[in-house]
C-alpha cells in the first residue's frame, strides 16, 4: 500500500511538473490577508503530515536490529515524505494559482494534472486516497494498541477486557478503533485535525521535558536539541491556539477537558496503583 500511494502521488506530481514546463510563475493573488502568525499556526496541521514515522518506533519491536534500523527507517520515511510534498507543491504551484488551489482543496493535484489525465485524475486522487486512508488508519490503530498494550503491561494506564478473548493487544486494538470511530462522529475531519494536532505537539513537549528532566544522560540526549524542539513546539502551539480561539473554541474546550481528564485519571490509578 505504501509503495501504491506513494509512486501514486509522485506520478501526478511528476506529471503535474512536467505540464508546467518547469516554470513556476502563477498569478497574481491578493496575499494581503497573510500573517506571520497565521503561518505558524498552519506549521501546527503540517507536523501531522510528517507524524507518520512514529507508527515506526511503537512498531519497533517488529524491527530486525531495532537498535540501529528503527533511526535509518524514520530519517528515510521522512526523506521520502519531503522529496513527495516539495514534488506536489512544485507541480500545484506551477499550474495553478492560489485561488485554484483555494477552489481545488483536495483535488489540487489532479487538478494541475487535469491536462494530462483529463477526468480520469479524478477518480485515481479517489482511489490513491482511499488506500492512503485504509493504510494509514491499519498502520495507526496497530501502532497506538502496541503503546497501550505496553503502558498496560507496565502498570501505568487502566485497563478492562469486558469479556473479549485474546491478549491485551487486541483489547487495545478493540479501544482505539471505538475512540477513533466516537471522535469521527462527533467532529468533523477539519476538527479531528486540529485536536490531533494539540494533543501531539503537548505530548512531544511533555515527553521532551521528561527526557531532559530525568532521562537526559542514560539515553545519551543533547539538551540543546530537547530545549530548541520544546521552543519551537510553544512557538507553532501558541500561534495555533490563538488562531482557534478566534475561529473555533470549541477545539480548545475539548482538548483542554480532554487533558484534564486524562491527567487527572492517570494521577488517580498510578496513586491507588501504588497504594495497593
Amino acid at each position: 500500500m505504501a509503495i501504491i500511494k506513494v509512486g501514486g502521488i509522485a506520478l501526478f506530481a511528476i506529471v503535474g511538473i512536467w505540464i508546467a514546463g518547469i516554470s513556476y510563475e502563477t498569478s497574481p493573488v491578493n496575499t494581503g490577508g497573510t500573517t506571520v502568525d497565521g503561518f505558524i499556526a498552519a506549521v501546527a496541521l503540517a507536523i501531522l503530515a510528517y507524524k507518520g514515522f512514529t507508527t515506526i518506533t511503537n512498531s519497533g519491536s517488529e524491527i530486525v536490529d531495532p537498535h540501529r534500523n528503527v533511526g535509518r527507517a524514520i530519517i528515510i520515511s521522512i526523506l521520502i515524505c519531503v522529496v513527495v510534498y516539495l514534488m506536489v507543491t512544485l507541480a500545484v504551484a506551477g499550474n495553478l494559482n492560489l485561488n485554484e488551489i483555494i477552489k481545488a482543496k483536495d483535488y489540487a493535484l489532479a487538478q494541475a494534472a487535469r491536462p494530462a489525465f483529463g477526468n480520469y485524475g479524478l477518480w485515481f486522487t479517489v482511489a490513491l486516497a482511499i488506500v492512503a486512508t485504509i493504510s494509514g488508519v491499519i498502520a495507526s490503530v496497530f501502532a497506538v494498541s502496541r503503546m497501550l498494550a505496553m503502558l498496560t503491561d507496565m502498570n501505568l494506564v487502566p485497563h478492562r477486557h469486558f469479556g473479549m478473548p485474546g491478549d491485551v493487544q487486541k483489547h487495545t486494538l478493540v479501544y482505539t478503533i471505538v475512540i477513533a470511530m466516537a471522535l469521527t462522529i462527533f467532529f468533523d475531519l477539519s476538527r479531528i485535525a486540529s485536536l490531533g494536532a494539540i494533543f501531539y505537539i503537548v505530548m512531544d513537549i511533555a515527553i521532551h521535558w521528561g527526557v531532559l528532566r530525568h532521562l537526559r544522560n542514560e539515553v545519551k540526549a543533547s539538551p540543546f536539541i530537547l530545549i530548541t524542539a520544546i521552543i519551537l513546539d510553544l512557538v507553532v502551539l501558541g500561534a495555533f491556539l490563538i488562531m482557534k480561539a478566534s475561529s473555533d473554541m470549541l477545539v480548545i474546550y475539548v482538548s483542554v477537558a480532554g487533558m484534564v481528564f486524562i491527567y487527572i485519571g492517570e494521577k488517580l490509578f498510578i496513586h491507588f496503583n501504588s497504594t495497593n
